[in-house]
């Protein structure tokens, strides 16, 4: 079986790898003289993504570029790259470029640079385009959805097309979705000519977040940091049962760092653990499955969540780092719950772990995770304290003198790796032994400064996205160039200048790797901004709330099934961040205004990931899965058996959407302070494991049926205690709203105050809704109430809003002159809700009692095989 698994995996590395370019890099491999325009056209847009995101331009004011200029060169790149490097029909002309192609690909980047080249002339006639500038952007279009189709397919451009046909033929329309229309002179200059449309938001940060997040993972990847990431995983998990699996969540997990994409997940990692899944005894489709369930996920992972939570930090609102931290604990427990179900997979299929060449104690391993844990507490401690003592005694030259420090850490590092075995990518391996997880951790160490550098700069500098990237991005430059010399130095092998050769080679091919994978996302971003354009354009997503209530009857549970479904069905044809941009644009607003209506007042960063979670989950989605296809490719399994396989295992990251919606502390918001906080991981990852022995069926053996259900019941309670607790004690009791001077009184400096108002919205519907504000700390409740942008008045018995300031906190939620103020919501005294824990802990310690009891030795591993 061994032998068998290794002479299948360079064929089944070669598919999957073309699905791959076809997918995502680029369909073509041309040779001579295409292949060099294709080699340096991505490799100019690297350089060019680098020069903008750098302080070069101001400091030597050249090069300066606003953002429709970036965005306008970013999209030009984009569209010549997707008709130059992929064929009209997939498949055909693989090699080569036909004259129609570059015709094509310089008509179109032309029509996506001609805000940059006739940028002057454009400022100068505002919604008053001349015949040229219509002709442009109307040609512009056409070759977007072309360009959108070669990259991705029909269903976006499709979609694309969908919104374009609504926007001009809206008088046609039913009366529910009817507007006025707009003529096709209006539809291109509102799509092409401003910022509204195809160069909005979307391509934005493509242009200035996501293409450095893209370029630093293609950087780390030729450096060979995706595979000591593997082998770091496989050391150090391949020991446990069904080891080899474990290693590929793990390994997943962490190339997440280095790739927001599913697919580029499955073939970097897959390639390596489905073989070694199946060696061990996973089925075929199984292990497929695994593989796809882990690298859907690395999409979730912080620090790099792929493209779509980018553009969350333009959507919401809120700085990066602050949905690096609403999506951590998700994250985590959805990667956890997924380790253990292959432990469970595992015990049920009576696997044994791979043999350990050196087998250290129970008290050797407890030493060393204590030895490690104390190191990385002091490290982290001396590196923010020592930065900070730096900063003070050096001032503006203390930035010079870190990079210095940090140029000699990685020296010493390469030189520490050198006193370890070399790791060498060789698919003729033998992997039936484990090597020895000390040696392979630290032949990469040096890996891990770029990654420090970046979420150093993202959550202790405070640092824009771009800059963070940025910055990480030129320390792997450095690292890609230097690695090979002062391995070759301290080898004490001869050929430096060969060396330094195949660095520079590694960093051009690098730049052009990472330009290549941005061709998807690139026209991917541009055309959803169409059906941004289109939003704003004709008013639709005023009535998508109208629709959503209609067809969900109001049910808020209902509405988000609803919203689950539509990305999961874009998500099946869509990109992610597609997906996210189309959704996000249509259903986040209507799912915060209804449940706002219905009493649930809905945190905008929830609704966002909510969207977020269902488009990822889409690329495992039958029938069109592509990580499925890729991971059956691999496997030689059934893509739609294994991407069905690889949704059962991602139940337990669907459900997670559900449980933060309506428990927000999941997200870690509303926290009270760190005991609060250890409670919620503590049992929110409980609950997941709980969940996760439920939907497989075994737990310390095969569970019965009614063991199953009470498992799912004691996972939901541990999720969402407040569901049984306000049954028994309200949170809050709805008082008038005259009383709202008194209660302001009563609410202490930047809590949150929540209140029932209704009156007539700008477009003329009724509202009754509840509206939440954080209130700050003033003298009287008059100032309080200014200071979230709300003056009022009583008049008859009734508190009526005399007076919202634009921009104010009050203003974004909805408020509006004449509501009324019907009530105020005051929070209740009650027992805390996790007294709920204590039945179901007392319901899960009797299954566990009961099915410790039945184990058999399969069950406690004393038998090696079913």
């Amino acid at each position: 079986m061994g032998s068998q698994s290794n002479e299948t995996s360079p064929s089944r590395t070669a598919v999957t790898s073309d699905q791959v370019m076809q997918v995502e890099t680029g369909g073509r491999r041309p040779v001579g003289a295409a292949g060099v325009i294709l080699f340096v056209v991505p490799l100019l847009w690297s350089l060019f993504q680098l020069w903008i995101a750098s302080p070069l331009p101001f400091i030597f004011n050249f090069g300066v570029f606003n953002s429709t200029e970036a965005r306008s060169i970013h999209l030009a790149f984009a569209t010549f790259l997707a008709f130059a490097a992929f064929p009209m029909v997939r498949g055909r002309q693989v090699t080569r470029v036909p004259v129609y192609d570059w015709v094509l690909a310089l008509a179109a980047s032309f029509s996506a640079a001609y805000l940059y080249i006739f940028y002057s002339q454009l400022a100068t006639r505002p919604g008053n385009p001349s015949t040229a500038d219509l002709v442009v952007a109307l040609i512009g279009l056409v070759l977007l959805l072309e360009a959108t189709r070669r990259a991705l397919g029909l269903p976006l451009a499709i979609v694309a097309m969908v919104f374009i046909g609504y926007a001009v033929a809206g008088p046609y329309m039913p009366d529910v979705i009817a507007h006025r229309g707009a003529s096709l002179n209006k539809l291109a200059s509102h799509q092409w000519l401003g910022t509204e449309g195809v160069f909005g938001v979307a391509l934005g940060v493509s242009t200035s977040f996501v293409f450095l997040f893209v370029l630093f993972g293609a950087l780390l990847e030729r450096a060979g940091a995706g595979h000591y990431f593997i082998r770091v995983a496989y050391a150090l998990l391949g020991h446990m049962r069904g080891g080899p699996a474990k290693a590929a969540v793990v390994s997943s997990g962490l190339s997440g760092v280095i790739s927001g994409s599913s697919i580029a997940n499955v073939v970097t990692t897959g390639t390596f653990t489905i073989p070694l899944m199946k060696r061990v005894g996973f089925p075929a489709t199984k292990a497929g499955a695994i593989e796809v369930a882990a690298s859907t996920n690395g999409q979730l992972t912080p620090p790099i969540m792929g493209a779509a939570a980018f553009l969350m930090v333009e959507y919401v609102g809120i700085p990066y780092l602050e949905v690096i931290k609403h999506a951590i604990l998700p994250a985590l427990i959805s990667y956890v719950a997924l380790i253990y179900i292959v432990h469970l997979e595992a015990c049920k299929l009576r696997m044994m772990g791979v043999q350990r060449l050196h087998k250290p104690t129970l008290a050797q391993r407890l030493l060393n995770w204590v030895v490690l844990l104390i190191g990385l507490i002091v490290l982290t401690l001396v590196v923010y304290y020592g930065v900070g003592l730096l900063k003070v005694w050096f001032g503006d030259a203390a930035s010079w003198l870190l990079a210095f420090l940090m140029a000699i850490a990685y020296v010493a590092l390469v030189a520490y790796s050198t006193r370890f075995p070399e790791l060498v990518d060789d698919p003729d391996e033998d992997l039936t032994k484990l090597p020895p997880a000390g040696d392979t951790i630290k032949s990469g160490l040096y890996f891990l400064l770029p990654v420090m550098v970046l979420v150093w700069c993202l959550t202790v500098e405070r640092l824009s996205p771009q800059l963070s990237a940025f910055w990480a991005a030129m320390f792997m430059v450095f690292i890609v160039v230097t690695q090979q010399p002062l391995k070759a130095f301290f080898y004490r092998r001869h050929g430096y200048l060969a060396a330094v050769r195949r660095g520079v080679d590694d960093l051009l091919h690098a730049l052009a790797t990472g330009g290549r994978n941005m061709v998807g996302i690139g026209v991917a971003t541009a055309t959803a901004g169409i059906v941004v354009g289109t939003v704003t354009l004709t008013g639709i997503g005023l009535v998508m709330t109208e629709f959503v209530e209609f067809i969900s009857g109001g049910n808020l549970m209902l509405m988000l099934i609803f919203t689950a479904f539509i990305c999961l069905l874009l998500g099946m044809g869509l990109p992610t961040t597609a997906n996210y941009i189309v959704v996000s644009t249509l259903m986040a607003p209507v799912i915060v205004t209804l449940g706002a209506q219905h009493g649930l007042v809905v945190p905008l960063i929830a609704v966002h990931l909510f969207v977020f979670y269902f488009g990822i989950l889409a690329d495992d989605t039958p029938p069109v899965g592509l990580a499925a296809y890729a991971a059956a490719a691999i496997s030689s399994a059934d893509p739609i058996r294994t991407g069905i396989q690889g949704f059962t295992y991602d139940i337990r990251t669907a459900i997670l959407p559900f449980m933060f919606i309506f428990n927000t502390q999941l997200l870690l918001i509303g926290l009270t302070g760190w005991v609060d906080l250890a409670v919620t991981v503590v049992s929110a990852i409980l609950a997941m494991l709980v969940f996760a022995a439920a939907t497989q069926g075994y737990w310390f053996t095969r569970s019965r049926k009614w063991e199953s259900l009470a498992l799912v019941l004691i996972a939901f309670t541990l999720f969402r205690p407040g569901f049984w607790w306000d049954m028994v004690y309200p949170p809050t009791l709805e008082q008038p709203g005259t009383v709202i001077y008194q209660k302001l009184d009563a609410v202490a400096p930047d809590e949150a105050l929540t209140l029932r108002a209704a009156g007539m919205s700008f477009d003329g519907r009724d509202m009754d809704t509840y509206l939440k504000f954080y209130v700050p700390g003033a003298d009287t409740p008059e100032e309080r109430l200014q200071a979230v942008g709300l003056e009022l008045r009583e008049d008859d018995g009734r508190m009526l809003v005399d007076f919202v300031q634009w921009g104010s906190p009050a203003e974004g939620a909805g408020m509006s002159f004449d509501w009324e103020i019907v009530s105020v919501l005051v929070p209740q005294a009650r027992p805390p809700q996790e007294l709920v824990y204590i039945p179901a802990l007392l319901l899960l310690i009797f299954i566990a009692r009961g099915q410790w009891r039945r184990r058999t030795d399969a069950d406690r591993g004393l038998v090696a095989s079913s």
